[in-house]
C-alpha cells in the first residue's frame, strides 16, 4: 500500500532578517492526521517557520509546502487548505460568540453560515453562552472560540502557535480536548508551543527547533532514548520531555564553549 504524502514537508528552509539568521536549514515532514509539536526556546525559530509555512512569509532559500501546494508558487492555494490560530485569540469582544462564527463563515462564503455556528457552539460546549459577548469569556472558553472560527470551512491543515499562552491550567486542559478531537476527526495540526507538557500529552511527533536548526525529531519514545536508560530504583521512571530538551539544547551550548 503506498503510503500517502506528508500534510506538510519542510526542507533546506533559511531565514535572515538582516544580518540575524533566524533559520539556518530546517527540514521536517507532518503526516496527514497527525498533531506535530514544533519545540523551541524564545527567538528559536518556531512563529518564523510557522508564518512561513502559513504564506505570511516568504524564505530565503529552501522548499515548504502544505496540503501538496508549494507555499511560493502557490500561495493561494495554501491559504485555501488551512487555518491559522495565534498566541492570542482573534475574536471580536463586541459580538457575540455565535455573531462571531457566522461573520467569519460569511467571510468564507460557507452556506448556512447560522446552522454552521450553532453546530460549532454544541461541538465546542459553548452552546449556553454562544448568545453573550466574548467580552464576557473566560480565557478558556474565547481560545476555544477560537479554535472553533479556524475550522469553519474544514480546513485539512491547522497551525496553531502557542494556542495556551496565558490560560489556567483548567482552560488549558478544554483546549487539549480539543485539539485532540480535531485530530481524531483527520485534522493535520502543526503545534508550537513553550510548555513541554503539553507536546508530551498531545503530539505524535515532536521537533526541537534550537538557533535555527532542528535537532531532533521523533516520537516521544525516540527522543527518550537519546537520553541514558532510566535507572531503577523503587520505581522505574521514563525521562520526561524537559529532561530530554534541556539535555538537547544544554549540549549544543556546551558544544560552543
Amino acid at each position: 500500500m503506498q503510503t500517502p504524502p506528508p500534510a506538510i514537508q519542510v526542507s533546506g528552509l533559511h531565514k535572515s532578517y538582516g544580518k540575524l539568521q533566524v533559520l539556518k536549514g530546517v527540514d521536517f515532514a507532518v503526516a496527514g492526521g497527525s498533531i506535530f509539536a514544533l519545540l523551541g526556546s524564545n527567538g528559536a525559530g518556531k512563529t518564523t517557520v510557522v508564518r512561513i509555512l502559513t504564506t505570511l512569509l516568504k524564505p530565503d532559500a529552501g522548499t515548504a509546502s502544505v496540503n501538496g501546494f508549494d507555499v511560493v508558487a502557490q500561495p493561494g492555494r495554501v491559504r485555501e487548505s488551512i487555518s491559522l490560530t495565534g498566541q492570542f485569540a482573534a475574536v471580536d469582544e463586541i459580538l457575540t460568540g455565535r455573531e462571531n462564527l457566522i461573520m467569519v463563515a460569511r467571510l468564507r462564503q460557507v452556506k448556512n453560515p447560522g446552522q454552521v455556528a450553532d453546530d460549532l457552539l454544541q461541538r465546542f460546549g459553548l452552546a449556553d453562552s454562544g448568545g453573550r459577548r466574548v467580552g464576557a469569556y473566560s480565557g478558556g472558553m474565547r481560545r476555544r472560540l477560537d479554535i472553533a472560527m479556524s475550522l469553519i470551512g474544514r480546513p485539512p491543515v491547522i497551525f496553531l502557535d502557542e494556542p495556551t499562552t496565558g490560560l489556567d491550567p483548567e482552560a488549558r486542559l478544554e483546549v487539549w480536548k480539543e485539539i485532540q478531537s480535531l485530530a481524531h476527526s483527520g485534522t493535520t495540526v502543526l503545534l508550537t508551543t513553550q510548555y513541554l507538557e503539553e507536546a508530551e500529552k498531545l503530539a505524535d511527533r515532536i521537533a526541537i527547533l534550537h538557533e535555527g536548526t532542528i535537532m531532533v525529531s521523533g516520537t516521544l519514545a525516540e527522543l527518550r532514548m537519546l537520553l541514558p536508560p532510566a535507572k531503577a530504583e523503587l520505581v522505574e521512571r521514563q525521562p520526561t520531555l524537559e529532561e530530554v530538551f534541556l539535555s538537547i539544547i544544554g549540549n549544543k551550548a556546551e558544544a560552543r564553549s
